[in-house]
């Protein structure tokens, strides 16, 4: 590893370490920060900023690296085991309620008003 004085000034400097969590952990050991933030993670529901220190976490943190995989393999199970549609009677009628509900809501609003 080499620092500032020792690297030869034609080698990139490495990257900046990066904080091994995302957010403010607030009381919370780091892990169960992790542990909380793992669907946004899974879900590329984080930031840029939180993605890398949650990748840098759980590079360094072999329980949440467990943990994250389980998880990675129960939502690929999920999602190839859902390929299979609703009966077109049920989503007919889920359609029908949604279009109540909506309609409801819209006639509550407008009288509202």
């Amino acid at each position: 590893m080499s620092t500032p004085e020792t690297r030869d000034p034609g080698t990139p400097a490495a990257e900046e370490p990066v904080t091994p969590i995302p957010h403010s952990t607030a009381g919370e050991s780091e892990c169960e920060h992790a542990l909380t933030h793992l669907y946004e993670y899974l879900d590329s529901e984080m930031t840029a900023d939180d993605e890398l220190r949650m990748r840098a976490h759980v590079a360094h943190c072999s329980p949440c690296l467990a943990e994250l995989s389980i998880e990675e393999l129960v939502k690929q199970l999920v999602r190839r085991s859902c390929h299979e549609k609703a009966p077109a009677g049920l989503r007919e009628r889920i359609h029908t309620q949604l279009t109540v509900m909506v309609s409801t809501t819209t006639a509550t609003v407008v009288r509202a008003r």
